[in-house]
């Protein structure tokens, strides 16, 4: 499981951002939740670590996460705000439900979050949740529900129902709310199709694969 915060680039460079220089220039903060989980185990911690609740017989305590979070939204010594519409990124929150935090848990760390990221500062989530499938995961449901239910943008990315192809990877369904939009215009669902190339993915309407045509 990974957190990052990061502020929004300038245009000039939103079309490729590179990570290890925003981390250096302090435009992005990391939280690398596989080796912080190892010093959670073997390091003794002077202050709560953002992880605690690995060593917590009740694994469901998050507000440690949160702060975590918070205290990387403080402004800079000088009192200015640190972040320009700042970004979260949680990669990915279905790993919270394998390590045994409950469902409604991890929806009250995300609803913290998105009243302190997406209210206060202006900014925006990503957030990336499995799909348990075929087999039944009612925290796994749960979860999803309720974090798709909170959403303005939501990509599913899911494979062919007719089985593998070599020309067509899978395809990408999106769901675009707009709450301030009439009725009739609010949902907008797009569907694209895809093929993972060695560097990059290739997106074409359904049925439009260069293979096909």
């Amino acid at each position: 499981m990974g957190v990052s915060l990061y502020t929004t680039f300038s245009p000039s460079t939103s079309k490729g951002v590179n990570l290890t220089v925003a981390r250096e220039r302090g435009q992005l903060v990391f939280l690398e939740g596989l080796k912080s989980a190892v010093d959670v185990f073997f390091q003794t911690q002077e202050e709560p670590h953002p992880l605690q609740f690995l060593r917590e017989a009740n694994a469901g305590n998050l507000k440690p996460l949160f702060e975590f979070v918070r205290e990387a939204l403080k402004p800079v010594d000088g009192g200015e705000a640190r972040w320009t519409y700042p970004v979260l990124l949680v990669d990915d929150l279905s790993v919270l439900l394998s390590l045994g935090v409950g469902a409604v848990a991890v929806l009250d760390f995300i609803h913290y979050c998105r009243a302190t990221v997406c209210w206060e500062l202006k900014g925006n989530m990503v957030i990336l949740v499995h799909d348990s499938g075929d087999v039944e995961d009612e925290e796994n449901d749960i979860l999803l529900n309720g974090v798709s239910h909170q959403s303005h943008l939501i990509l599913r990315a899911e494979g062919l129902a007719t089985g593998f192809c070599r020309d067509v990877h899978g395809q990408l369904r999106i769901l675009w709310r707009r709450p301030s939009q009439p009725t009739a215009q609010r949902d907008q669902s797009l569907t694209y199709q895809y093929k993972i190339q060695d560097k990059s993915v290739s997106f074409f309407a359904k049925g439009m694969s260069p293979a096909v045509l």
